[in-house]
């Protein structure tokens, strides 16, 4: 049996405290999703009408302040996510979930392409019971449109502290990745997205 301090540490454990961070204006909402490396997740919310923000970065774990080589390990159980600052009038919740189905396969466990991990698994992590019910009924519709042998994997949970990964990652494909190569972030534009380290 646990002693009461260690029952006491890890209930006090900050990685697994809900997110209580505020959007960047009181008219805004938060949002929280997991899709693969968040590299080219962040760029097409990046393009939606209505987002305001966007931070990339680690939530899910149960390490108080990951860095990216540490999350890499999949020690920490944290997942690569996309925050997104989003207007509900202009982008309502349902948009960002049906960007969040088509930007990803939500069938393959802990994997995007050639991206395998823990950190890579697919997820939606809610800040209210309205996101919650909606990513469910989003869930549920998304299941009848796929072959029933392809059962979704997409957990769906609060969302927990967000740790705001390396500053080199964020805005990482609009900034130029690796090779220089800037990608558009303007809002509706539709040119493909590349992903490169």
């Amino acid at each position: 049996m646990a002693s009461v301090d260690q029952e006491t540490r890890k209930s006090t454990n900050p990685a697994l405290e809900p997110d209580l961070d505020a959007p960047v204006d009181p008219n805004l909402e938060l949002a929280q999703f997991a899709a693969g490396c968040f590299w080219g997740v962040e760029l097409t919310f990046q393009r939606l009408e209505g987002v305001v923000k966007t931070e990339v970065g680690y939530s899910q774990g149960n390490i108080h302040d990951p860095n990216y080589e540490l999350v890499c390990t999949g020690s920490t159980n944290h997942a690569e996510v996309i925050r997104i600052h989003f207007d509900p009038i202009v982008c309502p919740y349902t948009t960002l979930l049906d960007v969040f189905w088509g930007k990803h396969d939500p069938t393959t466990l802990n994997r995007q392409g050639n991206d395998v991990g823990t950190q890579y698994r697919s997820g939606i992590y809610y800040y209210n019971e309205t996101q919650a019910k909606l990513a469910r009924e989003s869930l549920e519709a998304k299941q009848k449109e796929i072959n029933n042998n392809n059962k979704i994997v997409t957990e769906i949970l609060r969302a927990k502290t967000f740790y705001r990964a390396e500053e080199y990652h964020q805005q990482y494909l609009e900034k130029g990745g690796g090779n220089g190569s800037k990608q558009s972030a303007s809002k509706g534009c539709n040119d493909p997205i590349r992903c490169y380290g």
